[in-house]
């Protein structure tokens, strides 16, 4: 595990040739503030938050969670058919999605749906080259439906989409916490916030920011991540500029 100082950001400086791309994941708890359903001034603050940052060239993918409707794995605790329940949590995904296309439109941010679930009246069909050239026209593009089959988190899902969208990084936000902590700081006052650590740090030490399953993929494959906690106003912005913010999680430590 490391706490070193940090470098510059993949890109910090808008002026030059590379064109920052990124992959925000925001979670159901998000959308719904905690509780069941949407909540309207979250997703106001969020959409206009990302808004600045396409403004200044940041290209933005977004892949959603759907526990403010339903989470597969509860429903398959409570008897229901784990593929099932899955689907259904693809569902609540492809909601979220829609309602925050709807923000992101009246913030004046042009943006486009794609689903792993084929919902042609509502949102396009996953396609990677399309989506590149969504991003590429300055549109923000936010998948829903998770990788359209159970079994999948959504943490996976925005793994795979970064590495074939080409992403610089993940920025994962999360709610009641502001990055990677040594242990819950919730339970342990002792905890302390980590400014960096490896993917092997957090798996060995089961510090649990994202499953497995998207922890080993980024590692393979050198993808950054970056924790952040979505509670501070500007938090987005900021992590869609890559500033310093929350924890970076990486291949290998820091320098």
């Amino acid at each position: 595990m490391t706490n070193s100082p940090e470098k510059s950001p993949i890109v910090g400086d808008f002026n030059n040739d590379h064109v920052r791309r990124v992959l925000l994941k925001l979670s159901g708890e998000m959308f719904g503030g905690g509780s069941v359903g949407l909540d309207i001034q979250i997703l106001t603050r969020v959409a206009e938050e990302i808004r600045q940052a396409v403004e200044k060239g940041v290209e933005v993918a977004i892949v959603v969670g759907g526990g403010n409707f339903f989470r597969g794995v509860e429903l398959q605790n409570a008897g229901m058919d784990r593929a099932r329940a899955d689907y259904m949590g693809m569902l609540g995904t492809v909601i979220n999605a829609v309602a925050l296309q709807d923000f992101l439109e009246h913030a004046g941010v042009p943006s486009r749906v794609q689903t792993a679930i084929n919902m042609t009246q509502v949102a396009e069909p996953y396609i990677p080259l399309r989506a590149i050239r969504h991003l590429e026209k300055g549109r923000v593009v936010i998948f829903g439906a998770g990788a359209g089959m159970p079994y999948f988190s959504t943490d996976t899902v925005s793994a795979q989409r970064a590495l074939e969208l080409g992403c610089d990084e993940i920025l994962v936000g999360k709610n009641g916490v502001d990055g990677v902590y040594t242990a819950d700081p919730k339970v342990d006052p002792t905890a302390t916030k980590l400014d960096y650590l490896t993917y092997q740090d957090a798996l060995a030490q089961g510090l649990r920011v994202v499953d497995a399953a998207a922890f080993s993929m980024c590692m393979d494959n050198n993808m950054n991540m970056r924790v952040f906690g979505m509670g501070e106003d500007g938090a987005v912005t900021r992590a869609l500029l890559g500033e310093k913010i929350g924890t970076v999680v990486s291949s290998t430590p820091v320098e």
